[in-house]
């Protein structure tokens, strides 16, 4: 794609700004995925480092390996965490011979356009040790809009459609349902019909702040919601 790293840089602002204030959305993402952060956990597509920083103080974590291809976000997550183990590039780049009990994707799958590949890529370093695919995703084509665009996503995900995927690539689902259903109308309203592309970093915090809390108390622990603005799977290799 020749707009790749307008997009990457736009997607940077985002996670610089907006995403960096987003402290209770990030943490009960590592909360919904800590279970399987066990032994050695191969994180794909690290970016800046927003998830990494949580996969790093995960107690059952005994090794954890980033990937990360862009140059810009590799050199801030070498000075970011300078005694942590990062490569540059991609799962093509990961041996698939290592030892792998996890492999964390947050927000990826959806750059890569050739999504299977990717995800049996992924099931050939877990087969071993029948490891976790922890995976979170955009939900929803109705929802796809300009902004999803400017960060160079190719798709937004149905639940059955990510769920096949899996099966094909030899995974069989553990976990599978979709996030966070206050933001599938907000993101309806402000970039499908009012085709904003970009984030309002106050309106991130107040969202994160006084809303999210509740909304993730309801998801969690009452009712798993029919509709979201993500998906969430964990998937194990067989």
């Amino acid at each position: 794609m020749k707009d790749a790293p307008n997009a990457l840089m736009q997607t940077e602002d985002f996670e610089m700004g907006a995403l960096s204030l987003a402290d209770n959305y990030r943490a009960a993402l590592v909360k919904e995925f800590s279970p399987y952060f066990l032994g050695n956990v191969l994180e794909v597509g690290a970016g800046i480092g927003q998830i990494t920083e949580g996969l790093l103080r995960c107690p059952d974590v005994t090794r954890l390996v980033s990937v990360e291809p862009y140059p810009p976000f590799y050199d801030e997550l070498i000075a970011k965490f300078p005694n942590h183990t990062i490569i540059k590039g991609t799962i093509d780049d990961v041996k698939s011979n290592d030892d792998w009990n996890a492999i964390v994707n947050f927000n990826v799958l959806e750059h890569i356009k050739d999504d299977e590949r990717e995800l049996k890529s992924y099931h050939e370093r877990l087969q071993k040790n029948k490891g976790t695919l922890c995976l979170f995703v955009p939900a929803r084509p109705e929802l796809y809009s300009m902004i999803d665009r400017d960060f160079a996503h190719f798709r937004r995900y149905t639940k059955p459609e990510l769920r096949q995927k899996l099966l094909r690539a030899g995974f069989e689902i553990v976990r599978l349902r979709y996030y966070n259903f206050v933001s599938y109308f907000a993101w309806l309203l402000i970039f499908r019909i009012f085709k904003r592309r970009h984030f309002n970093p106050k309106s991130v915090l107040f969202f994160d702040r006084h809303i999210f809390p509740l909304v993730y108390a309801f998801e969690s622990g009452v009712c798993a919601p029919f509709v979201g603005l993500s998906l969430l799977a964990v998937a194990r290799a067989k």
